[in-house]
């Protein structure tokens, strides 16, 4: 399994894969990732298969959810969005990506990798990996477009 940096050339199956599972994800497009690339902490890829997106603490980015992690925390790194496809699912790849960005925020001086997880409409497989990876919970909100979500973290050591 390769893991690369997201490149231009990603963009259109990265937006692809993005809208088959956009209840999970929400919505992106194009201009968003061209503005969010100046952003993003981290941005890899399994091409074509799985792609995963984040933020640390300096980014200049206005989700709520990555909004609440920086009103509570002084260093992170915020997991946007992490997509396998379904015929790639079960091979470890959102296993590895996780494990890499482990190793990229430590070196960064991260303590934490955060993240949300959709309470409703319900997400119980993400929820089960990111236990078995070792997330907690540190709160709930709902939001402005009715999602209710689990805002998990994980120390670093």
């Amino acid at each position: 399994m390769l893991i690369s940096p997201l490149t231009l050339a990603d963009h259109d199956w990265v937006l692809a894969l993005n809208g088959a599972n956009v209840v999970a994800t929400g919505p992106i497009d194009h201009t968003w990732l061209d503005e969010m690339s100046r952003q993003w902490f981290s941005a890899t890829v399994v091409a074509p298969d799985a792609f995963m997106l984040a933020f640390d603490e300096s980014s200049d980015y206005a989700s709520p959810n990555f909004v609440w992690f920086r009103e509570r925390m002084a260093k992170f790194a915020y997991v946007d969005r992490i997509v396998v496809s379904a015929a790639a699912r079960g091979q470890g790849i959102a296993r590895a990506l996780y494990m890499k960005l482990f190793a990229s925020a430590a070196s960064a001086g991260k303590p934490a990798i955060v993240c949300e997880i959709n309470l409703d409409p319900p997400n119980p497989g993400s929820d089960a990996f990111h236990a078995r990876l070792g997330f907690v919970e540190v709160g709930r909100a709902t939001l402005e477009n009715g999602k209710t979500v689990r805002y998990l973290s994980r120390a670093l050591e």
